[in-house]
C-alpha cells in the first residue's frame, strides 16, 4: 500500500511540475498580448483543476479498493485463527478426557 501511495504522490508531482513549466513556458514564448496570455493561463488553470480532481477521484477509488482488500485479508486471516483456536481448544479437553481416564483407571 506504501508502495502504492508513493507511486501516486509521484505521479502528482510530475503532473504538478509539467504544468507549471508549460505555464511558464507559455507566457515566456507567447507571441499574445497580455489579456490573451491571462486568459490562456486561465484555460491552462482549468484544465489543470479538472485533471487533480480526477487525479484525486482515482486515487480516492484506489484507496478504498485498498482498504477493501485489506478488510477481505484480515477478515479471512481471523476466521482462520477461530478455527485453529477452536481445534486447539478441542485437542485440550480430548487430552484431558484421557488424563482423567488414565488417572481413574489407576486410582
Amino acid at each position: 500500500m506504501a508502495d502504492e501511495r508513493g507511486a501516486s504522490t509521484a505521479v502528482l508531482l510530475a503532473f504538478l511540475s509539467g504544468a507549471a513549466m508549460g505555464a511558464v513556458m507559455g507566457l515566456l514564448l507567447a507571441p499574445q498580448t497580455g489579456s490573451e496570455s491571462r486568459d490562456r493561463l486561465r484555460g491552462y488553470a482549468r484544465r489543470a483543476e479538472t485533471d487533480l480532481r480526477d487525479l484525486a477521484g482515482r486515487a480516492g477509488e484506489a484507496f478504498e479498493e485498498a482498504v477493501d482488500q485489506g478488510r477481505e485479508f484480515v477478515e479471512s486471516k481471523r476466521s482462520v485463527l477461530r478455527e485453529a483456536f477452536d481445534a486447539g481448544r478441542e485437542a485440550m479437553k480430548r487430552e484431558r478426557g484421557h488424563i482423567q481416564d488414565e488417572g481413574a483407571e489407576r486410582g
